[in-house]
């Protein structure tokens, strides 16, 4: 549900969760800047990407990360819908990427979260979840009518993320395909297709 408390717009599932996180987020704020990304992070975004999946329970043992080389596919294919960066002391140490979705092999206003990536040094410090909100509200003030995600549940549905059987992914078990409208549009259904350069 989207919630707004003294002019900021919140998506969570809980109003006492929503007090707590923008009570957080100002101690955030301190020392720490959240924005959209320019060209001169394109190699910070890289390392934060890379040292964040390395040693990923979800890949093989020993198997190098991939995902900072599907933002740079997205990127040189102009389908980086936003990429917002977590900067502390003039370092990137998080950063969240938005693409388009096909709906049933056709342009939508739905668009894949991820990935997300947060330094390991700098993890469970609600940076992760910081740029998710701020993501989410950036696609909405843009017109977004939802957003979908591969990943694990119950962190995800803290923000308002959950599976529904009219959104489909081929071949992921759909407790892992999750989605989130950002709109009171009525929710389309069918197969949904990430960039190719998620495959590539």
């Amino acid at each position: 549900m989207l919630y707004q408390v003294n002019g900021r717009r919140f998506i969570s599932n809980d109003l006492f969760e929503v007090v707590r996180l923008q009570k957080r987020f100002k101690t955030l704020e301190i020392d720490m800047k959240f924005r959209i990304e320019k060209e001169s992070d394109h190699e910070a975004i890289e390392n934060v990407t890379y040292k964040a999946f390395e040693n990923h329970p979800h890949h093989a043992p020993g198997a190098k990360p991939t995902e900072h080389k599907i933002i740079e596919r997205l990127r040189e294919n102009n389908a980086l819908t936003l990429s917002l960066v977590a900067e502390k002391d003039d370092e990137i140490i998080g950063h969240i990427a938005f693409s388009p979705v096909l709906i049933n092999g056709k342009d939508s206003k739905w668009y894949g979260l991820g990935p997300v990536s947060v330094l390991p040094e700098h993890q469970s410090e609600g940076i992760g979840s910081r740029l998710i909100r701020l993501g989410l509200e950036q696609l909405i003030e843009q017109g977004a009518e939802g957003a979908v995600l591969l990943g694990e549940p119950e962190y995800y549905q803290r923000f308002g993320f959950k599976s529904d059987e009219k959104l489909i992914l081929e071949g992921v078990p759909a407790e892992y395909f999750l989605s989130l409208p950002l709109t009171e549009i009525e929710m389309p259904q069918g197969e949904v297709n990430y960039h190719p350069a998620f495959f590539e």
